[in-house]
C-alpha cells in the first residue's frame, strides 16, 4: 500500500491535518507579527530589530521550561484529549492576537508568542508519540515522511500567508486576525476526528518541578545510546536548518541581489525539496526504519551546501531583481538545484532518525523521549542563532556561513557515526541490498515487535547476515562461524552488529561455550538471535542437516522460534557455486532477485532440529 493511502485512513488523516494546520498558523502568526513590527508601526530600526530578535527567544523559552512536563502529560493522559485542549488553547491565543494586531499592542502580541511556544511545547511529544500507536510498523517511515512533508509545506504557506495578509493596505491586521482565528477553529474541528490514543503510562506520577523533571527526562532519553545519538542527529538537523533559514534573507539580498519574491522562491525551493526527500524515504527504505539513509542525507547536505557556496559568491551588483529576473540570470538554475537538493537530503536525513527514535524507544516512555529530544533541539537552535549572529557580527557573508555549516556537518556526522557504528553498518547493508540484489521479503509481520525470539535460517552465502540485517525490522544478533567473523573486511561489520562468533566442539570448545552463553544472555535481554543450523555454507545449493545445537539453546532458554528461508542466492559470487564449478568468483548478475520468507512463530516445545529443517526446506522450495 502506498503511503498516500494513509490519507484515506481515519487513524492518520485527521491527525495529519491537525498538525499541518498548527504549523501553518504558528508561522502565519509569527510572520504577521514581524511585518507589523518591522514595517507598519513606524518604530525605529533599533527598536524593530530588538523585537524581531527577541521574538524567537521568547517563542523557544517554553521548550526549556515545560517540555519535561509535556512529556509526562502525553504518557499519563489519553493523547487526543490533550490535542483538543491544545487546539482550544490555540483558538484563545489567536483571539488575543487579533486584539493585538488591530490595536498594534506589541506587548500583547509577545504574550501570544509565548503562548504559541507553549502550544508547540505541549503538542510536540504527542505529535511523534501518537504515530507508533496509530500506524503499523511498515507504515511508520511513510507516515513520518508525510508528516514531515506536510509540516514543511505548511510552514512555507504559513510564512507566505502571514506576510501577505498583513501587508494588505488598511485591512492587513483585520485579515491576519481572521485568518489565524479561522485556521485555529478548523484545526480544532479536525482534531475532533482523531481516534482515541490510550495513555501509555496512566499510573505515572507527575513531577511538576521543571528542573528535576528535565534532568530525569534527559536521563530517560540517554538510556539507549543509539536513541540518544539519533536525538543528537535530529538536534544537529535543527542547528543546520536554523543557520540556513536565518541566513536566507541576507543571502537573497547580498549574494543573489533579489527582492522579497526571490526570498519567497528560495524558501519554496527548500521546503519543496524537504517534502520530496521526506516522501522518498519510504521508497528507498522499503517501508522499514532504515537509518542507512542518514549517512546519505548527511553527505548530500555537505555536498550541495559546498556547491551553493561555489555557485555564487561575493556581493551582487545592481538593483534588486524579482524572481523571474533571478531565474534568467547566469548560473541561477545551479542555485535552484542546490537549494532543492539541500532540502531533499535534509528530508532523507531527519525522517529516518525520527522513525528510529519512535521504533527503538519503549512505548511507555516515548513521549518523554520526544520531550527530551525537544529540549535538545531547543538548545541547538539557540546555539545556531548564536553561531549565525556571531559570524554575521564579524562581517562574514551569508553564503560563507552556509559553507561553514556544510563543513561543520562533516565533523558532526562523523562524530555521531563513530559513536554509533550502527548508522554506517545500516548504510553498508542498505547499499549492498540496493546495488547487488533486489530483495523481496514476505512474512516480516511475524517477527515480534519486542521480546526474545530465535530466528532459524538456511545458509547459502557469506552475505546472508548482511542481507538479513538490511531486511529485518528489528536488530538481531547473528551467530557466525568464528573464521568468517575474523575475516578483515567483515570483522568490523560483524563486531558492529554484535554478532556472536561460534566454533565446532572439536575446533575450539571454549569459543563454542562462550557462544552458547552469549546467545542465552541475548535472549534473556529480550533480543532476537539468528542462527544458521547447517553449521556451514551449502556446497551444492541444498540444505544440509540441521545440527542439534539449536535444541541446546532452546532447552536452556525456551523462546519463540521463527523459521526463515533465503531463496535465489546460490548463483551469487558470495556462495560456493563458483568454487564448485572451478571458476573465478566474480559478480555475474547485478540487481539479482532474492527472496526472504519468514514463517509464523512456533512454540519452543513444538520444534526439533529435524522438524525445523523440514520446515525451512519447505519455505525455500525449489529456488536455491
Amino acid at each position: 500500500m502506498s503511503q498516500f493511502a494513509l490519507f484515506g485512513q481515519r487513524r492518520f488523516a485527521p491527525f495529519f491535518w491537525t498538525q499541518a494546520l498548527a504549523a501553518f498558523n504558528d508561522n502565519a502568526f509569527r510572520n504577521a507579527l514581524i511585518v507589523l513590527v518591522a514595517f507598519q508601526m513606524g518604530l525605529s530600526e533599533r527598536t524593530a530589530s530588538f523585537y524581531t530578535n527577541f521574538a524567537p527567544a521568547l517563542f523557544i523559552l517554553p521548550f526549556f521550561l515545560f517540555s519535561a512536563s509535556a512529556g509526562q502529560l502525553a504518557e499519563k493522559i489519553e493523547k487526543t484529549r490533550i490535542i483538543r485542549w491544545v487546539k482550544l488553547f490555540e483558538i484563545a491565543a489567536m483571539v488575543i492576537a487579533a486584539a493585538g494586531f488591530i490595536t498594534h499592542h506589541v506587548s500583547l502580541l509577545l504574550v501570544v508568542l509565548f503562548m504559541m511556544g507553549l502550544h508547540s511545547t505541549v503538542f510536540g511529544p504527542i505529535k511523534y508519540a501518537i504515530l507508533p500507536q496509530a500506524l503499523k510498523p511498515a507504515e511508520l517511515v511513510g507516515g513520518n515522511g508525510l508528516v514531515e512533508m506536510g509540516t514543511q509545506l505548511a510552514i512555507l504557506l504559513g510564512m507566505i500567508a502571514g506576510t501577505t495578509v498583513m501587508g494588505v493596505a488598511h485591512i492587513g491586521p483585520w485579515l491576519a486576525a481572521g485568518v489565524t482565528i479561522g485556521v485555529a477553529v478548523i484545526g480544532y474541528l479536525a482534531s475532533r476526528a482523531i481516534p482515541p490514543a490510550p495513555a501509555t503510562a496512566p499510573d505515572l506520577q507527575i513531577n511538576w518541578n521543571p528542573l528535576t523533571e528535565t534532568a530525569r527526562v534527559l536521563g530517560i532519553t540517554r538510556a539507549d545510546r543509539a536513541v540518544w545519538n539519533a536525538v543528537l542527529g535530529i538536534s544537529w538537523f535543527w542547528f543546520f536548518g536554523t543557520v540556513l533559514i536565518a541566513q536566507l534573507p541576507g543571502y537573497t539580498r547580498e549574494t543573489l541581489g533579489g527582492d522579497n519574491t526571490v526570498f519567497t522562491l528560495v524558501l519554496t525551493l527548500f521546503s519543496i525539496g524537504s517534502g520530496l526527500g521526506a516522501l522518498a524515504c519510504e521508497k528507498l527504505s522499503g517501508k522499514r526504519v532504515e537509518i542507512g539513509l542518514v549517512p546519505i542525507g548527511a553527505f548530500g547536505l555537505t555536498a550541495f551546501g559546498v556547491d551553493l557556496y561555489l555557485a555564487r559568491r561575493g556581493i551582487a551588483a545592481g538593483n534588486a531583481v524579482d524572481w523571474l529576473g533571478f531565474l534568467r540570470g547566469t548560473g541561477s538554475w545551479r542555485i535552484v538545484l542546490d537549494l532543492t537538493l539541500i532540502g531533499a537530503f535534509a528530508g532523507l536525513y531527519v525522517v529516518p532518525l525520527f522513525a528510529f527514535v519512535q521504533a527503538r524507544s519503549p512505548r511507555e516512555k516515548l513521549s518523554r523521549v520526544i520531550a527530551g529530544n525537544n529540549i535538545m533541539n531547543a538548545v541547538w537552535i539557540v546555539a545556531a542563532a548564536l553561531f549565525g549572529f556571531t559570524l554575521s557580527w564579524l562581517g562574514v557573508h551569508a553564503v560563507t556561513i552556509f559553507l561553514a555549516a556544510a563543513l561543520l556537518n562533516v565533523l558532526v556526522a562523523a562524530y555521531i557515526f563513530t559513536l554509533v557504528p550502527e548508522f554506517i553498518l545500516r548504510f553498508v547493508t542498505w547499499l549492498l541490498t540496493r546495488t547487488l540484489y533486489r530483495v523481496r521479503a514476505d512474512g516480516l509481520q511475524h517477527i515480534p515487535e519486542q521480546g526474545p525470539a530465535l530466528l532459524v535460517c538456511n545458509h547459502v552465502s557469506y552475505v546472508d547476515p548482511l542481507l538479513l540485517m538490511a531486511n529485518l525490522r528489528r536488530p538481531a544478533r547473528f551467530v557466525t562461524y568464528y573464521r568468517i567473523f575474523n575475516v578483515p573486511l567483515l570483522k568490523f561489520l560483524f563486531r558492529t552488529a554484535k554478532a556472536i562468533p561460534i566454533a565446532g566442539q572439536k575446533e575450539d570448545p571454549a569459543v563454542l561455550q562462550q557462544a552458547y552463553d552469549a546467545i542465552d544472555a541475548a535472549l534473556a535481554d529480550g533480543e532476537l538471535v539468528c542462527i544458521f543450523p547447517e553449521g556451514a555454507l551449502t556446497r551444492d545449493g541444498t540444505i544440509a542437516p540441521f545440527r542439534p545445537g539449536l535444541e541446546k539453546i532452546l532447552a536452556r532458554r525456551p523462546v519463540p522460534v521463527l523459521p526463515m528461508a533465503l531463496r535465489g542466492l546460490w548463483g551469487s559470487m558470495w556462495s560456493r557455486r563458483d568454487s564448485a564449478l572451478h571458476r573465478a568468483r566474480l559478480p555475474r548478475r547485478f540487481r539479482a532477485r532474492v527472496e526472504l520468507v519468514v514463517d509464523a512463530t512456533l512454540a519452543p516445545e513444538q520444534v526439533s532440529a529435524g522438524s525445523l529443517e523440514a520446515r525451512v526446506r519447505e519455505l525455500r522450495g525449489e529456488l536455491a
